[in-house]
């Protein structure tokens, strides 16, 4: 069994190898982002599941564009450290089994990706706040037509 990681040391880059089909969900800093780790932090909680908590940079011609929330630091180390005190600012990991990714590139398929290596149960993600996303797609769409797995959508 895994055990859980304490809040006072910072996460780190653990390999996902056996992982028994854990909950995935992606994080992005936003208020959905953060309804959607606590949706499934509870979810993870009633399956008895390890969650796959995920951040997808994107890559730096992204940065360009207003995603309306802070971007997190380029260091790895350092944004480790900023999804361990988001983690804790949202829920309390105390009891449950955590393991922290970062990738860099297009999310919806970093997201996909990741959930088929790790074999997820379920890719939780917070619903796209911006309209435009609404009409030329979003990553919780490709991922319903991609994913290997359910995907739920938090507002």
């Amino acid at each position: 069994m895994y055990e859980p990681i304490p809040a006072t040391r910072p996460y780190e880059p653990v390999a996902l190898d056996g992982i028994a089909r854990p909950i995935l969900v992606g994080y992005d800093g936003s208020a959905p982002s953060r309804h959607a780790l606590a949706y499934a932090a509870g979810m993870a909680r009633r399956m008895d599941r390890p969650l796959v908590l995920a951040h997808v940079r994107p890559t730096p011609t992204c940065y360009a564009l207003d995603y309306g929330c802070p971007l997190p630091a380029e260091d790895p180390a350092e944004l480790l450290d900023w999804l361990c005190t988001e983690l804790v600012a949202t829920i309390d990991p105390g009891d449950m089994a955590v393991r922290c990714v970062e990738r860099m590139g297009d999310p919806a398929r970093q997201l996909a990706a990741l959930a088929s290596e790790t074999r997820a149960d379920a890719i939780v993600l917070g619903a796209p706040r911006h309209w435009l996303h609404r009409i030329t797609g979003s990553v919780p769409v490709w991922l319903a037509r991609h994913a290997c797995c359910p995907v739920v959508m938090v507002p």
